[in-house]
């Protein structure tokens, strides 16, 4: 059964992040909340935990995986950003958006687009994202946690606990946290297209 860990959202305690990161670190799957909705994550580097994550949500290989990243810097580490595209992401930093950008060689390629060779990338507006990252030194792979037939994320930690603790290793209750997804902008394209309308403003988009 899976652990469960009440973290404060505004103060997170620093014994329950390291407790979580050791989890990631050791091949674990959690369920953690970003500034959109509760989250799927693993370690980047993690196979089995990827496979694992792509089970529950039953995702085949062209859906584009997230890279949770701390800042624009790191970021650029694993996503390809076009010089003229620096100043919107600088923007819309951290915030509910995911940009999908080619990958670059930190990639893990299982982790890309079969054909595109993209990633999608995140940095979350939420405390506990940002203790979790700090602690880890690198991104997280992770996906919004919608179970297959929903249209709509899990918003209770209990309930997650209930139908996905034989599935994960950690559910992390940090409160309620919304039930919107991210907007997700394909930066690729030119001019950027909204692939998906959600949280973020995609007034920035129209043309």
């Amino acid at each position: 059964m899976a652990q469960f860990f009440q973290i404060h959202p505004d103060n997170p305690q620093l014994r329950l992040i390291r407790n979580a990161v050791d989890i990631i670190r050791q091949g674990g799957v959690i369920i953690y909340p970003t500034d959109s909705s509760y989250a799927l994550g693993c370690h980047i580097g993690d196979k089995t935990a990827m496979e694992r994550i792509r089970a529950i949500r039953r995702l085949d290989e062209k859906h584009d995986l997230t890279l949770v990243c701390r800042d624009l810097s790191e970021i650029a580490i694993y996503a390809k950003v076009e010089n003229q595209h620096y100043r919107m992401l600088k923007t819309l930093t951290p915030g509910p958006y995911t940009f999908i950008h080619k990958a670059t060689k930190q990639v893990p390629r299982r982790l890309q687009h079969p054909k595109k060779k993209t990633i999608g990338i995140r940095v979350p507006d939420n405390n506990i994202v940002r203790e979790l990252l700090a602690e880890l030194d690198e991104p997280l792979m992770s996906t919004t946690l919608i179970l297959p037939g929903e249209d709509l994320p899990l918003i209770d930690p209990y309930e997650m606990r209930d139908l996905l603790g034989h599935q994960v290793d950690l559910v992390i209750d940090g409160g309620f946290c919304g039930m919107e997804d991210s907007t997700v902008v394909d930066m690729v394209s030119d001019p950027p297209v909204v692939l998906r309308a959600g949280k973020g403003d995609t007034s920035l988009f129209e043309t």
